[in-house]
């Protein structure tokens, strides 16, 4: 798949970053991820990213990285593209890049490097050196220590051809449509925050009618009712499930930093899907938090 043959499949539908199964050992369980992917694959998600950041891409080894990658691709091979999960420093971030590529990705998600704040020259050289270290499509991921400024990711466009989208996690009204209105038709975008749905309609309104769905890991039914509605202007579909599910999950959700993955996890055991537990730094909801996210589940219907 060439970069705007990708570029064109992120323009619309839905897109979800597949859960990584770990057993009781927290081991890469490859038989259970393969079954998830089977469970999903009939819901009709447009891409999917693998060992993203709700598939725990931070937690992996690189040994482990190649696993998910490769269990992923075989698993929707003809189906559904797979854009792999990649980050930290700009060298480590190559060899991901690289890596995903020999196995047969069909692009690159490229998560925020790893904690130290840099300048606009500094981001600038970090993702035009991924860009260039593979042919096919690169999204950048605009969050926590990656913060591109309109101008820069100008000049990202003119020399990276392969940096075709653009993910944003950061919720800054005023900064993503200057990046919409100076970048144009240049990248697909793709809303990126935590529980994309409560952002959704705002980010439409901004041109950007994409989004990453977590939910859909345990509901996707539900999930795709809520992208068709959304595509389709019904907001009184989309009203009616972000009152009665997703801002009392929300609720759930914020009741500890990391839960946006712990409480995916959570759901996927709940609705027979399991995942098995999360890794450190990351921790399991509690009983009375598993109860709750149960009931509010319940109330959905099968799935």
């Amino acid at each position: 798949m060439s970069p705007q043959e990708l570029k064109a499949v992120l323009e619309s539908g839905l897109l979800s970053f597949p859960l990584t199964d770990f057993d009781a050992q927290l081991n890469f369980d490859a038989k259970g991820y393969a079954a998830r992917l089977e469970w999903l694959q009939p819901y009709g998600a447009s891409a999917l990213f693998a060992a993203g950041g709700t598939g725990e891409f931070f937690s992996l080894e690189p040994g482990e990285y190649s696993d998910v990658i490769k269990v992923a691709l075989d698993t929707c091979r003809g189906r559904t593209p797979i854009l792999a999960g990649a980050g930290g420093g700009t060298r480590v971030a190559i060899q991901y890049a690289q890596e995903a590529e020999r196995l047969g990705a069909q692009g690159i998600l490229l998560l925020p490097h790893y904690l130290t704040e840099a300048s606009q020259e500094g981001l600038i050289n970090h993702v035009e050196a991924v860009c260039k270290s593979v042919k096919f499509g690169v999204v950048v991921y605009n969050r926590g220590a990656c913060k591109l400024t309109p101008a820069s990711l100008q000049v990202l466009a003119d020399r990276c051809p392969n940096l075709i989208g653009f993910k944003d996690g950061l919720g800054d009204i005023e900064k993503f449509v200057a990046i919409r209105q100076t970048l144009g038709e240049r990248f697909a975008y793709l809303g990126g925050l935590p529980t994309a749905e409560v952002f959704a309609g705002a980010y439409k309104a901004m041109g950007c009618p994409v989004y990453s769905s977590a939910v859909f890991n345990f509901i996707p039914k539900t999930a795709m009712e809520f992208y068709n509605a959304h595509a389709a202007n019904d907001t009184a579909t989309t009203d009616r499930l972000i009152r009665d599910f997703f801002l009392p999950y929300i609720a759930i959700r914020n009741k500890a930093e990391g839960y946006a993955v712990s409480i995916v996890k959570a759901g996927a055991t709940l609705v027979g899907h399991s995942a098995g537990p999360v890794r450190p730094p990351l921790s399991d909801l509690h009983a009375a938090e598993v109860d709750q996210l149960s009931a509010l589940i319940a109330k959905l219907g099968p799935q």
